[in-house]
């Protein structure tokens, strides 16, 4: 993976070498400059695993901590793949079993006054912030 446009369509988050992470880090840091809030999305294998990326996610790009809907006991129980949403605009998060899912951070960056800023971006590997 050479850039974030390869990303693009995938189902799942490639495996990537230093080169590749310190290359995407730095094509997607630039995107993410035009942008005022963003929504993420976690394809993770559990609700702990997607808390975790949630939270390296928010320190490594400096965004304030979201809240769970219900503080962080709003996981699922039991085990299973999970789909985290979190919403800088409304600063919550909330957290959904799915199956079928790959497994990925995904980043959509929003600028009402600049539209053309606007994408996703993604599926970014689980530590990939970390």
């Amino acid at each position: 993976m050479a850039s974030l446009l390869e990303l693009r369509g995938l189902r799942t988050a490639p495996d990537l070498d230093g080169d590749q992470r310190d290359q995407l880090r730095l094509e997607l840091e630039s995107r993410l400059g035009g942008c005022d809030w963003f929504t993420i999305g976690i394809m993770a294998p559990s609700a702990a695993a997607a808390i975790t990326a949630l939270r390296a996610t928010e320190a490594r790009l400096h965004w304030s901590a979201l809240e769970g809907a219900a503080a962080e006991s709003s996981a699922p129980q039991g085990a299973g793949p999970v789909f985290l949403k979190g919403n800088q605009s409304t600063g919550q998060f909330s957290l959904r079993q799915e199956d079928g899912l790959g497994t990925g951070i995904l980043i959509t960056g929003h600028a009402p006054a600049n539209p053309d800023a606007e994408d996703t971006w993604g599926p970014l590997p689980l530590d990939f912030f970390s």
